[in-house]
């Protein structure tokens, strides 16, 4: 929104040549980043009181940790904030004709409405489970499968006129359309080898990781500050990823697709990077406020989003680890209990209680340990997807 202004503005006037600074993405994003960070303080206060005052509780499961109890009543639903502070400095910064940054805004607010429901039905009917699996998978694989067709055409075509044209042209043909190279599945430390997925394979692919990373970012939000930290780190480096795909002398240097417009992703994930740190100042241990489903839900949407169209899917499944873990963690869990019921009449379990970092906890761990250690295992594994970028 600022940028068209000062375009604008320098139409008028050329003696307000200096507005040109709006047209820079790296200042643009700094500024998005800052701007997050400033409304996530300048707001967490008064959204926190009004959670209290709605009575809007986090309910912990009976069966939950015993450490854990004392937390019952804290107010839930903070994601609201951090969606708050991302789409506020997100419009306000980016460039309003960008498609990416616009679909990659849908399915997160998408998310987040998801979420919402999920949380508000915990908290109003007393509910600890919340919107049932089957309902929420259906919501999540329609916002999903919606946003894995469009980037399929978007990625090559910077007209949704054209991408609507593609797609008819694909139906028509019985899904037999050739796609570019930059729909391949790019694989890590290699200069030249990718897979092509075809549209079919495209579509179940970005669907896999979307879904996939929402639901795993909202399985790791189960301690104090453990999800949104690892959320920034991994958003923050896939800024990178989208700033040298959307520069034509970087990705051609290093080897990479050039998807022209994926650059302006850089200003939503700062802005993400802000929102995020905001929240984790009222988030830490002991914790004012919990993010929910709203804000898991929604983060882990965006995050999968965003690494599809940078085309670096399999980077972000490492530098996304712990969410990674802590999914299959779960999966594991659930899948041998119900085999070892079925087969021996009693469930027996793997880890001593799912998902993951509850394990730590019973093995003796405490809250802030296994959190901050979780921390630095991503920064680590972030460092090794941006090697990546080099190291080809």
């Amino acid at each position: 929104m600022l940028m068209s202004l000062a375009q604008w503005l320098q139409t008028l006037s050329p003696e307000l040549g200096f507005l040109r600074v709006f047209q820079y993405l790296t200042f643009r994003a700094l500024m998005a980043a800052l701007t997050a960070l400033v409304v996530g303080l300048a707001a967490g206060p008064a959204v926190i009181r009004r959670l209290r005052a709605l009575k809007i509780g986090q309910p912990v499961r009976g069966y939950a940790m015993e450490t854990h109890l004392a937390k019952s009543g804290t107010p839930t639903m903070g994601g609201v904030l951090v969606l708050f502070a991302i789409a506020i400095a997100t419009l306000l910064w980016f460039d309003l004709s960008n498609r990416f940054v616009w679909i990659v805004l849908w399915v997160t607010l998408g998310f987040g409405a998801i979420g919402w429901v999920d949380d508000w039905r915990k908290v109003v009917n007393k509910d600890p489970e919340g919107m049932r699996s089957r309902e929420k998978y259906m919501w999540q694989s329609l916002i999903g499968l919606v946003a894995a067709f469009y980037l399929l055409f978007s990625i090559s075509e910077s007209s949704n006129w054209r991408v609507l044209e593609l797609f008819g042209n694909w139906v028509r043909s019985g899904f037999a359309m050739d796609f570019p190279t930059k729909t391949n599945l790019l694989v890590p430390f290699f200069k030249e080898i990718s897979y092509p997925l075809g549209g079919i394979g495209f579509v179940i692919l970005t669907y896999l990781v979307i879904v996939g990373a929402s639901n795993a970012v909202n399985l790791t939000d189960g301690l104090d500050g453990l999800a949104i930290m690892p959320v920034v780190m991994v958003g923050s480096a896939l800024g990178v990823f989208a700033y040298v795909t959307g520069n034509a002398m970087y990705s051609r240097y290093l080897l990479f697709p050039s998807i022209p417009g994926a650059g302006e992703l850089l200003v939503f994930c700062s802005a993400m990077a802000g929102a995020g740190l905001a929240f984790l100042w009222f988030n830490t241990h002991p914790a004012q406020v919990f993010m929910g489903d709203v804000g898991a839900l929604a983060l882990g949407g965006a995050l999968g989003t965003v690494a599809v169209i940078v085309r670096q899917e399999i980077v972000f499944f490492i530098m996304g680890g712990i969410f990674v873990v802590e999914a299959i963690s779960v999966m594991a869990q659930v899948s041998w209990f119900k085999y070892t019921k079925r087969k021996y009449g009693e469930g027996r379990r793997v880890l001593k209680m799912a998902p993951l970092h509850h394990h730590f906890e019973k093995s003796g761990w405490r809250e802030t340990q296994v959190v901050v250690r979780f921390w630095i295992i991503t920064m680590l594994l972030c460092l090794v997807g941006l090697s990546t970028l080099k190291l080809r």
